[in-house]
């Protein structure tokens, strides 16, 4: 781990804590994932809790964070309520998006976390339009993306470190590398593996941090942080670190071996940072157990949650849906549940009539 000098021993036992929480957290919806309770793909981030934890508590309150689709901890690191995350992946009416986005889409717009987002590089652009954004408002709120190796190599990754440079916008762009881009080793889909240095050719400078210690990528994200913001010039993060579980549930992880999985997870960031507390006498053996306990009981609570939350009625399929109305023209779709054929979006109305009668 890099020497740098401990936090407050409040906030190293809180920074402990968080990691404990995403980890249990991510346990558990791969089993719910396995019991049917979660749809579509799940994306576990297993192994990247110093990551995601030191980079987020390097941030403001009032920064953005844009996230990929392996976006649970990084919800839950900005504040969101374990309960609303697991039945956000439930797809109930009392997610965090009510159902809507599921795992990889889940947004928070009061904690500023702007999405997890299913498209590999996708989220690049858009995070330099929330830069753009705090310019246009003449606020100093940053914003860090981040996204997965993978994705640098994705066309958006160029235009958006080019634009981001040339208008100088407060964004530091995190690439978590976590040595594979879904199956495909890095020195197998990059040419560039020093990925730090991949945005120089863009005018964004780099920097590196070990994304297995949560206290060195807290120090240099929030040092690139103060260069986005202070002096208007966006930094590209390498934070190198490993998944322990596939890229998602559905990955046989054929690509990799055993043996490099378990020589990856001697360097467990939870047990290093855990140790390091307990060797400087901030946390004890039976604290740390203590909060481990506390995590799985907060997670049961949020599985319980999510199991009572009701599905979202299938009239409510139209709701939010921002092409519906008078400025289009036709019918956006049709539904035949109700009686006789009708627009899509009066679904709801008729559904509630028919219930009434």
């Amino acid at each position: 781990m890099a020497n740098h000098p401990l936090p407050a021993p409040d906030v190293a036992r809180e920074w402990l804590q968080t990691m404990m929480l995403i980890r249990r957290f991510e346990e558990r919806a791969g089993e719910m994932y396995a019991k049917a309770k979660v749809g579509g793909f799940l994306h576990l981030a297993i192994g990247e809790e110093a990551t995601i934890v030191g980079s987020a508590r390097a941030m403001r309150d009032k920064d953005y964070l844009i996230s990929t689709y392996r976006s649970h901890g990084h919800a839950l690191v900005r504040g969101t309520h374990p309960n609303g995350v697991m039945a956000e992946l439930f797809g109930r009416v009392d997610g965090v998006s009510k159902g809507r986005g599921g795992s990889m889409h889940m947004f928070d717009l009061e904690k500023r976390f702007m999405g997890g987002y299913g498209i590999v590089g996708g989220n690049l652009p858009i995070a330099a339009g929330f830069g753009l954004a705090s310019d246009y408002l003449g606020t100093e709120d940053a914003t860090l993306c981040q996204f997965g190796d993978g994705a640098s190599n994705q066309g958006t990754f160029g235009e958006t470190m080019n634009l981001a440079a040339l208008w100088k916008l407060p964004v530091v762009f995190m690439v978590t590398n976590n040595q594979f881009g879904m199956g495909t080793a890095l020195e197998r889909h990059s040419a560039v593996t020093d990925l730090q240095r991949k945005g120089e050719g863009f005018g964004v400078p780099g920097m590196e941090c070990d994304g297995m210690d949560v206290l060195d990528t807290y120090e240099v994200t929030q040092e690139a942080l103060r260069i986005a913001r202070e002096e208007r010039q966006p930094v590209l993060v390498e934070a190198i670190t490993y998944r322990f579980r596939g890229h998602s549930m559905a990955d046989p992880e054929e690509y990799r071996t055993k043996e490099q999985v378990e020589e990856w997870r001697k360097r467990d960031p939870i047990l290093q940072w855990g140790d390091r507390l307990q060797d400087e006498g901030i946390v004890s053996a039976e604290e740390r157990e203590r909060f481990d306990e506390e995590a799985i009981a907060r997670v049961d609570e949020a599985v319980a949650f999510a199991d009572a939350s009701p599905q979202p009625p299938p009239e409510s399929l139209y709701d939010d849906i921002y092409v519906l109305g008078g400025q289009v023209r036709g019918w956006y779709s049709v539904d035949e549940r109700s009686a006789g054929v009708h627009r899509g979006e009066d679904e709801r109305v008729l559904a509630q009539t028919e219930g009434d009668s």
